[in-house]
């Protein structure tokens, strides 16, 4: 490292101003660090004097920061917060914790009660990056069987896997208030097929087009459910799209579900998935835990949830 990239100062000597400044002096900073007086002093002056610019004046028995003091404490809190934060990644490494958790999870599911379970897991997180995945149908069901994610949340359960049950999901045919197919009493499964459709891309590269109902030949294809919805609410065509996700627009006028004449909807129960239980880490272990018991608490008595299960055992 050459001279002019070389560090001057010292964690320890950031960390002593820190603890002059919340103490409100030398003497209190002293004693709280365990140290003697006249080390702290002497860290203090040196690190002013490697820094070149004064960072404490003192009156009385008091220590006050300069406006220059000020902002340099402010940016070695960030320091060593970081400091301690590498050391707590090493230390979670070392026990098996991982740094980054990838969840999974099929867009129709109801993300609201992800972002709770997920707000849960926060505080005990220990700094675990987390990658929150869209997938769609097949897509979810690589994730699976591919084991590209730590927890797979799915609507389908590929052949021989076993998944703790979380929610039922209702799918309606919905069109915009304006759409022909509004206007009918009763829409019949060949007048479904002979409209456009709107649908979600597979995010498969070898998408099954036997799974959902995709039996209109015109179909134009969305990567999302907002893209989806703002096509529906434009006239354009019909989409089965989630109850939850369209209560604000049914309830408004702006959506309605089609009265279909052999039955008015489709309803597909969630999973969720640990693709590789015998290796999975306690980050992504105890988040998938975190997850169950959100379902469990918001279980309602007509809802297919059965009791949290210890997960990745």
């Amino acid at each position: 490292m050459s001279e002019l990239t070389r560090v001057k100062s010292t964690l320890e000597q950031w960390r002593i101003l820190q603890a002059v400044v919340d103490h409100g002096g030398y003497s209190k900073a002293a004693a709280a660090l365990n140290k003697s007086q006249s080390s702290l002093n002497h860290a203090v002056s040196k690190l002013q004097q490697q820094m070149g610019v004064a960072l404490l004046e003192v009156h009385g028995r008091k220590a006050y920061l300069t406006a220059a003091g000020e902002v340099m404490l402010r940016r070695s809190r960030l320091l060593t917060q970081s400091a301690i934060e590498l050391e707590q990644l090493a230390a979670n490494l070392e026990q098996g914790w991982e740094p980054e958790i990838t969840i999974a999870v099929e867009v129709i599911y109801p993300k609201a009660i992800l972002y709770d379970a997920l707000a849960a897991f926060l505080p005990a997180s220990r700094g675990s990056r987390i990658q929150v995945l869209d997938t769609v149908i097949t897509g979810t069901k690589d994730a699976i069987t591919q084991k590209t994610a730590d927890i797979v949340i799915t609507g389908l359960l590929p052949k021989g896997v076993l998944g703790q049950p979380l929610a039922a999901v209702n799918l309606l045919p919905c069109a915009g208030h304006s759409h022909p197919l509004s206007q009918q009493a009763q829409v019949n499964v060949a007048e479904l097929a002979q409209a456009t459709q709107i649908v979600i891309k597979d995010t498969s590269q070898s998408p099954d087009e036997s799974t959902g109902w995709l039996k209109s030949e015109h179909r134009w294809t969305v990567s999302n459910f907002h893209e989806a919805k703002a096509l529906v609410a434009r006239g354009i065509g019909f989409c089965w799209l989630p109850e939850h996700m369209i209560q604000a627009e049914i309830a408004s006028g702006d959506f309605v579900a089609l009265p279909l004449q052999q039955g008015e909807s489709r309803r597909t129960f969630t999973h969720l998935v640990l693709p590789d239980e015998h290796h999975i880490g306690p980050g992504a272990k105890a988040l998938a835990e975190h997850i169950v018991k959100q379902h469990h608490a918001m279980a309602q008595p007509t809802a297919p949830l059965s009791t949290p299960a210890t997960l990745g055992k």
